[in-house]
């Protein structure tokens, strides 16, 4: 074997023995019950199982399935059956005790590449934005303040509670919130409230997991993609996009103290068993390799002492240092912003040592693309080449030489920038990373507005580094970016694409800022079923009119404080939604105000409970990440109430809650004084509008870069943050659609559409997959649903059991006005044809318990008349209802759609 060679089989033999991983540690996420009952006490032929379900809480706290990315399996004596390809082992082992030492450290071998000098800088090709080169300036590497809101507004007064009874009223007139308002450049980040919570909500600063490596007093975005930086070991990956960065910790094959970037390849993924019960047998799970060390960061100082704090953590960025020492002057600071061109790495007084797990072939001096920037072509032993740009601060040339395969040294004392990016484009992707060389971004803000049904969001960039006013910045956009540009921003992508780790390949992208687009917003979507065709259905048939009032009195009559009082927040807001929504049924499209009036009065108590925080786990403001929690989990197990406590699924509890509140103050105007304040608090805990809150994080759960929220909180997890139920997601979305409608919120109702805009692109590029998405793997699509979608991986499963209704059912539900404008109707179809019709593997049919109504009410975005016809039909079996739902409302909702007669 050859020496290049030898190298190559060597370091993608280190690549696999780093690579092997555990399950995400554990996560309760959004799940519903698997055979959610309906109860009533009044009419027991048709109500006698209990709500919710005695095993609620003892679901699985991991996926049933649990993939796990094997790596040197003959060696390990695992079966042969690899979930990658196949290698010859025995040519790996040839030579190995000569190139690694023991414990996995390189020796310091004459490498047989070193560095040269091409003579000559590349020169760089015309930018995109015209970039001026100013006189001589200091030439800083020094931060600049990040930006302390997402826009900087007035604060508004402190509101001040009120106590009184419920208010025993119930409109009749045509509800105030199903009457769309015309917007015309309404800003979308404007305060919802900015005082403290209310005063019955107890402050505690005994959080079970404490804070010991974000400082800040700021609130923190507790769902973030950074959090592996501060969460337990430190050691998880960060996933930038399409970068991940993880700290080695001193682990890893070259026990490095310093930062490891990966980027990960279509050819490394590891898939899952094949499902033979889908059409097209879609693998069950594809994961990207954790553990591979492209390139690290690190320093010939740093050893066992060095530790690492993350500082300013915001909405889209934080900042990952790495110190010598604790109190020590000498640090690596990471500034980590999603989409970032290059990972930049700033210097204090160390002597860089860059670092390969995958070993380096060569490293090719390629001169100054500017003065003051020294350029580096890294040719890796997996035949990918990156670029490493070195901008010191003395403006002297750093000389970086190769002593190993493993390790790449700069000058001791050194202070400046060193970035690295991966070039997959040839010549002109290296002409484009040379002319944005030398600076990146540090923080980002988020601005919007909409005008009509037309709405526009902005990402704009603070940027550091040399000559910041005459380089643009260079960031990543993902495919749903892309698709939604404007013209100005689409004229500066470039043809640099790098594959993300689960949504496609991102688009280089020049400039400081883009302004996304996004037009036919759902400005008319009242409570009343909605299509995208007829939009809202205010007056229904008289038959459907009739069969309403016939199934009415029956779920009416169900006991409101026994299903609304429980220890799960996730629970109580399912069933206080459901009530909602049926009272709202009965007296606006049943058009019978006394039929439900007794109900409502009912809700409305059963409401009060929360809002006095007298409900069995009462809420508290968490005053060390700051933000509203169960207290639950203060009892030494964070699982409960699915991890509630440590900010799991707040947007799925909470948006229950915020829904129902919707309806309740629309129908009785007069009952919003008493209870905004304290709805408003979960709209700041779950999705705040503004980054100068003092009590709350900006968006907590939604992350506006990926179009989507996440439902994990402070759990460490290999694979990242991870969502389940994106139609749970449409809902917090659209809850706060409503309230802002119900109280007069434009702001808030502005942003709810805007991002049930964005869900409904961004679902269906990642998460809802056609036949012809092109996001995912090929051999992945035909599952229809990903499942539960990590940063790290995708395993079409749920955390509460595999079954094909349970899968693609958490997708569904729950069945409201928004679902029809996220689960497209060509979608819709395709899964049903696949998994759920008659001749089908799983026929909805067949399918027991309250999954069957919801398979047959998904059923009427394509085919309303046999939706209807199952849920109108005699002698209705109501154990096929969950108990987050009504036959009521389904009814209802199919007319709207047109089932009915």
């Amino acid at each position: 074997m050859d020496s290049p060679s030898k190298w190559k089989a060597t370091a993608l033999l280190t690549w696999f023995l780093a690579t092997e991983l555990a399950y995400s540690l554990p996560h309760v996420g959004n799940e519903v019950e698997a055979t959610l009952q309906n109860t009533a006490t009044e009419t027991a032929r048709a109500f006698e199982t209990q709500y919710p379900p005695s095993s609620s809480e003892d679901r699985l706290l991991i996926p049933e399935s649990h993939p796990v990315y094997r790596v040197a399996l003959e060696l390990d004596g695992h079966s042969s059956q690899q979930p990658f390809p196949h290698f010859n082992v025995s040519q790996f082992v040839d030579g190995l005790e000569d190139l690694l030492g023991l414990g996995g450290k390189t020796t310091a071998l004459a490498p047989t590449a070193t560095v040269s000098t091409t003579g000559q800088p590349t020169t760089p090709g015309k930018p995109i934005t015209q970039a001026t080169t100013s006189a001589k300036q200091p030439e800083s590497s020094v931060l600049i303040p990040t930006a302390g809101s997402v826009t900087d507004l007035p604060q508004d007064k402190p509101s001040t509670p009120v106590s009184q009874d419920p208010v025993q009223t119930l409109s009749s007139s045509p509800v105030a919130s199903d009457r769309p308002k015309s917007m015309n450049g309404q800003d979308i980040f404007q305060p919802v409230a900015t005082g403290p919570v209310p005063a019955n909500i107890q402050s505690r600063h005994d959080h079970p997991v404490q804070n010991q490596h974000a400082n800040t007093t700021d609130p923190i975005a507790t769902n973030k993609f950074y959090a592996g930086l501060f969460l337990g070991s430190q050691t998880n990956a960060t996933f930038s996009q399409p970068y991940s960065l993880a700290w080695s910790k001193g682990g890893g094959t070259l026990k490095s103290w310093g930062m490891a970037v990966s980027h990960i390849q279509p050819q490394m993924l590891a898939y899952g068993p094949q499902n033979g019960k889908i059409p097209g047998n879609p693998v069950q799970y594809y994961i990207n390799p954790v553990g591979l060390q492209h390139v690290i960061f690190s320093a010939a100082e740093l050893n066992e002492s060095s530790i690492m704090n993350v500082e300013q953590p915001k909405a889209f960025s934080a900042q990952a240092v790495i110190k010598r020492s604790p109190g020590s002057a000498q640090q690596i600071m990471f500034p980590v912003v999603q989409g970032m061109g290059y990972v930049t790495a700033v210097y204090n007084d160390l002597q860089p040592l860059i670092e390969s797990g995958i070993f380096f072939r060569k490293v090719v001096s390629a001169g100054s693309p500017r003065s003051g920037i020294f350029k580096y072509q890294v040719y890796l032993e997996d035949d990918t080449i990156w670029l490493l740009y070195a901008t010191p601060a003395d403006g002297k040339d750093p000389e970086f030489k190769l002593v190993s395969k493993t390790n790449l040294r700069g000058p001791l004392g050194f202070s400046g920038t060193v970035q690295i990016a991966k070039n997959p484009a040839g010549n002109s992707g290296e002409k484009f990373y040379d002319n944005s060389s030398g600076v990146y971004p540090v923080a980002g803000e988020l601005s919007g507005s909409v005008t009509g049904d037309v709405g526009s969001y902005t990402f704009s960039w603070t940027k550091a580094g040399k000559d910041i006013k005459g380089t643009p910045l260079i960031m990543f956009a993902l495919p749903h970016h892309v698709q939604s540009f404007n013209n100005a921003t689409q004229g500066r992508v470039t043809d640099i694409h790098l594959r993300t780790t689960t949504k496609g390949n991102s688009t280089a992208v020049i400039g400081e800022s883009w302004t996304m687009v996004q037009q036919n917003l759902p400005v008319d979507m009242g409570f009343a079923p909605w299509s995208t065709t007829n939009g809202s259905v205010h007056k229904l048939s008289t038959a459907a009119q009739h069969a309403i009032l016939q199934a009415a009195p029956q779920e009416l009559q169900q006991n409101i404080s026994e299903q609304t009082d429980l220890n799960s927040m996730y629970y109580s807001g399912k069933a206080l939604s459901k009530f909602a929504t049926l009272v709202y049924t009965v007296n606006q499209l049943g058009n019978n105000v006394d039929l439900a009036t007794d109900a409502f009065q009912k809700l409305k108590k059963s409401f009060a409970q929360f809002v006095q925080n007298k409900q069995q786990y009462p809420l508290a403001y968490d005053a060390v990440w700051k933000g509203v929690v169960s207290t639950a989990g203060y009892n030494g197990d964070l699982n409960q109430d699915f991890g509630n406590t440590a900010y799991n699924d707040h947007h799925f509890h909470y948006g229950y809650f915020v829904q129902a509140a919707a309806i309740i103050g629309s129908l009785d105007p007069s009952w919003l004084a008493a209870n905004k304040e304290w709805v408003n608090m979960l709209v700041r805990d779950a999705g705040n509008s503004v980054a100068n809150d003092p009590y709350f994080p900006f968006s907590r759960s939604f992350d506006w870069y990926n179009g989507h929220s996440w439902a994990k909180g402070l759990f460490e997890s290999f694979d990242g943050k991870d969502q389940e139920s994106t139609s749970e997601d449409t809902m917090f979305a659209y809850a706060i659609k409503m309230w802002g409608h119900t109280t007069g919120d434009a702001s808030m109702e502005a942003r709810g559409n805007m991002m049930l805009g964005i869900l409904g692109r961004s679902l269906n590029n990642y998460f809802l997959m056609e036949d012809d998405n092109v996001n995912q793997p090929a051999n992945f699509i035909a599952n229809k649903v990903t499942g539960i979608l990590f940063e790290n991986k995708v395993d079409h499963t749920t955390y509460f059991g595999a079954n094909l209704e349970f899968v693609q059912g958490i997708h569904m539900l729950p069945l409201m006005p928004h679902s029809p404008f996220t689960r497209r109707k060509e979608f819709v179809r395709q899964e049903w044809q696949a998994m759920f019709a008659e001749n089908a593997s799983t026929p909805a049919s067949k399918v027991d318990g309250g999954w069957k109504g919801v398979l047959y009410a998904n059923l009427a975005l394509i085919d309303p008349k046999s939706s209807w016809d199952f849920f109108a039909q005699p002698d209705f079996n109501y154990t096929w209802i969950d108990g987050g739902a009504s036959r009521t409302w389904y009814l209802a909702f199919a007319a709207g759609l047109g089932g009915a007669p």
